[in-house]
């Protein structure tokens, strides 16, 4: 599957934030760019949508930036996934004039993609996310001679 930048970076942001802000800190866009080397600009925009989406809040001024709005466990990612792009968990009905093998294959195959999909992001928290980051990242520096 391929996702947006927008998606990526979202998912990159929201995780970053979450994890620099578990101390009540406020993290400023300027070093989750520098952190996760996302243009600053693009980020910004991200940020907007989730803010509006309600996952993060604004603190303006000097030592401004972002924290969750909620907790991490709080927050499922079938809702991060669709406030940062709504069709990626959309149900994509098949065209009413079409019929027969294609009709079948849409049925058969793409629905049920779609609903395991979903199933699956809205039984993961953000928390659940971080969590797994974590234990992969734990085992990066691992290597075997």
């Amino acid at each position: 599957m391929k996702v947006s930048a927008k998606v990526e970076y979202g998912l990159i942001a929201l995780a970053d934030i979450a994890i620099y802000s578990e101390n009540n800190t406020i993290v400023p866009a300027s070093d989750i760019a520098e952190r996760e080397e996302i243009s600053q600009k693009y980020l910004e925009q991200i940020l907007v949508n989730l803010k509006l989406a309600g996952f993060i809040v604004s603190h303006k001024g000097s030592g401004g930036g972002y924290a969750l709005s909620r907790s991490a466990d709080s927050i499922n990612m079938c809702e991060v996934l669709s406030a940062l792009d709504d069709s990626i968990l959309a149900d994509n009905c098949p065209d009413d004039s079409k019929s027969g093998l294609r009709q079948q294959v849409y049925i058969c195959f793409w629905d049920k993609i779609n609903s395991n999909l979903r199933e699956f992001a809205e039984g993961v928290t953000l928390s659940d996310f971080i969590s797994e980051c974590r234990h992969t990242e734990a085992n990066w520096d691992m290597y075997v001679i």
